[in-house]
């Protein structure tokens, strides 16, 4: 085991799967994390432990947050609807700050592990809109984690690392394929149901087909 250690947060979905398996060819002992924060589609969290076991992570943990007790998202609020159509502006799927708290929380584990590395699977060129996807949100927070941290405070740097921040949604499928990735295995869908399977009609569900048929390979996403 390599004594380079990242820190991912792994949400189950296509990218942050990708990010796992491009973190593991760099040489980085991985630890992932997950997070059950109210969302509705909760099935990404077994997709996220399959991912993890999939791909030999070190250790991976669920932490458990209740922002659906802030709602303000589709993703965090039942009477809120799903978008089934392109929206403009910042889509109601946005969940306020969630980047931001996932951020912070893998920040705290990296300190404790010693890893000075975090990865996120957050894209600028395929990221619907959101501004906690956004290179600059990166930049900044890295700016505050060294600022924040005894580790940053003493020299000891970390990270904030995006490597599918200027990649579209067909290099991330290339990309993971040529590393291992099995996509049967992850959940992308807002609104998937208990088993994992899909709606098709989602932005995150679009996207993420036409990545893969962009690229001239099966899409293995099991729709209900």
């Amino acid at each position: 085991m390599s004594d380079k250690k990242a820190l991912i947060l792994l949400s189950g979905g296509l990218d942050s799967a990708t990010v796992v398996a491009l973190a593991k060819a760099e040489g980085y002992s991985c630890y992932s994390m997950s997070f059950d924060y109210g969302q509705r589609h909760r099935a990404e969290l077994q997709a996220a432990e399959q991912v993890a076991r999939h791909l030999g992570v070190v250790e991976h943990k669920v932490i458990g947050l209740s922002l659906d007790g802030i709602g303000g998202s589709a993703l965090t609020d039942s009477s809120i609807a799903v978008p089934e159509s392109p929206s403009e502006g910042i889509p109601v799927t946005y969940v306020p700050a969630r980047n931001t708290v996932f951020l912070a929380l893998a920040l705290g584990w990296a300190e404790v592990l010693g890893a000075r590395d975090i990865f996120i699977g957050v894209n600028a060129v395929d990221y619907s809109g959101y501004p906690d996807c956004r290179p600059e949100f990166i930049a900044a927070f890295e700016r505050m984690a060294n600022l924040a941290t005894k580790a940053g405070v003493e020299g000891q740097g970390f990270r904030i690392q995006a490597p599918l921040q200027n990649m579209s949604k067909t290099e991330i499928v290339q990309a993971g394929l040529r590393h291992g990735v099995d996509y049967a295995l992850t959940v992308s869908c807002y609104q998937a149901d208990e088993h994992g399977r899909a709606c098709g009609k989602c932005d995150s569900c679009r996207l993420r087909a036409a990545g893969f048929a962009a690229a001239g390979v099966a899409d293995p996403t099991r729709y209900r």
